[in-house]
């Protein structure tokens, strides 16, 4: 007999395909249910805050797009996306100088889609796929499914460190009987990566393309952030540089991530296999939802909004960064992002961060442990941890960080002490 509330013996174990088995949930949507308690501050989520979009506006949008297209908006659509929608990437696209025609994207369920997409198109079981380590979860969380050998290669504050990369080819050249390396793509956040906020330099994105080039392998360009710079020099997109690179991002941080409209841009050969996988995934994305899109970024002054919510974050950025500085200990070490949503901490390797989650929690503070950043049984990132500044407000921001530099102090008092001891 089922009891409502407890957790059953599940019955059909024997029955899931085996690469359901060894899948993970998502750090951060676990978490979602601890932020949402009025007595947490959370600096888990990568939510933008869409509370200062001025909502008549979105409104009038959202009214206009429905008076406009009619039943057009609400009936199924092309698998590529509307034509009018791509037109629109295309302008958008010309802001990173890459030049593109609508034959050159798909409209997806935004950027998450895309890296289940590829996925399916290319990875094998057992076949190697390079990350940045850490990289963003969802990533790994699509890549995963498909049960790829994800190897990671650490970031500095240039990014990628492309000559580990390089030594990384090598090795599995070294390594394979049959001489090649086996990478099926190298994933990439380049501009203000998630969870490290780090910008790849224009030194190693030129590596990066040169070795893509003489390895032969695929790149693909992580690009949801790149409008979101605070302060620096922008560096030209990899897609900019080379049209086999291929490249996804979204709206979500820029506008609405509720509309879940993104997009993918590819060499159109690769392009033709990700849409013949998407059409068994959703037929198509919501007409209507692009219709909004394209009715927000054509008919309202979003530049200028994008402008004020930049001033935020950038306020927030700094109010984290001072606080790090003020109630952190000695021992840990951060990144300094010139834009994007996050912060990368680094504590000694004696810290358990998914530990040290829970009496953070007993504080009213929730974080990402760097362990959900790093391919599962790899045990690397328990010392480390992600933090957001994109929602709390500046004093938020610095009580949590205040709070939480207490939990850290706290431990580390205790480690001291075993060493005193001479326990340790």
């Amino acid at each position: 007999m089922k009891v409502p509330g407890l957790i059953q013996f599940d019955e059909w174990q024997d029955s899931y395909a085996e690469r359901v088995v060894s899948m993970r949930t998502s750090a951060v949507r676990d978490l979602f249910a601890a932020a949402s308690r009025s007595d947490i501050i959370s600096l888990s989520g990568g939510m933008p805050d869409i509370r200062s979009l001025p909502l008549d506006t979105v409104s009038r949008v959202a009214a206009d797009a429905v008076r406009t297209e009619g039943v057009a908006g609400l009936q199924y659509g092309n698998t590529t996306g509307r034509e009018q929608t791509k037109e629109l990437v295309c302008r958008l696209m010309e802001d990173f100088d890459i030049l593109i025609t609508t034959e050159d994207v798909t409209i997806t369920t935004g950027g998450q889609q895309v890296l289940d997409l590829l996925g399916k198109t290319f990875i094998n079981k057992g076949d190697i796929v390079i990350t940045e380590g850490p990289t963003y979860m969802g990533a790994l969380q699509a890549f995963s499914a498909y049960e790829p050998n994800i190897l990671t290669i650490a970031f500095d504050e240039e990014g990628m460190q492309t000559t580990v990369l390089e030594e990384e080819l090598k090795r599995l050249i070294a390594q394979s009987p049959s001489g090649r390396h086996g990478v099926k793509f190298v994933y990439t956040i380049p501009n203000f990566q998630n969870p490290g906020g780090v910008t790849m330099s224009l030194a190693r994105r030129r590596h990066l393309l040169e070795l893509s080039r003489r390895y032969e392998f695929l790149i693909v360009e992580d690009d949801p952030y790149g409008r979101l710079r605070y302060s620096g020099e922008p560096v030209p997109a990899l897609r900019s540089m080379d049209e086999n690179v291929i490249y996804l991002s979204t709206v979500s941080k820029v506008f609405a991530p509720g509309l879940r409209t993104g997009w993918v841009i590819a060499p159109r050969p690769v392009l033709a296999k990700l849409n013949m996988v998407k059409q068994g995934t959703d037929l198509c994305g919501s007409a209507l939802n692009q219709v909004i899109v394209e009715h927000y970024f054509n008919d309202t002054d979003w530049r200028g909004e994008l402008s004020r919510m930049c001033e935020l974050y950038k306020e927030r950025r700094s109010a984290m960064l001072e606080a790090l500085k003020e109630y952190f200990p000695p021992e840990a070490t951060w990144t300094h992002p010139e834009g994007g949503l996050f912060v990368w901490v680094t504590l000694p390797d004696y810290v358990d961060t998914p530990q040290l989650l829970s009496a953070a929690l007993d504080r009213g503070v929730t974080f990402v442990p760097g362990d959900g950043c790093y391919p599962g049984g790899s045990g690397l990132g328990r010392n480390a941890l992600r933090i957001a500044f994109c929602y709390e407000n500046p004093e938020s921001i610095t009580e949590a960080l205040r709070r939480l530099g207490a939990v850290i102090e706290d431990r580390l008092a205790l480690y001291r002490t075993f060493i005193d001891a001479g326990v340790l």
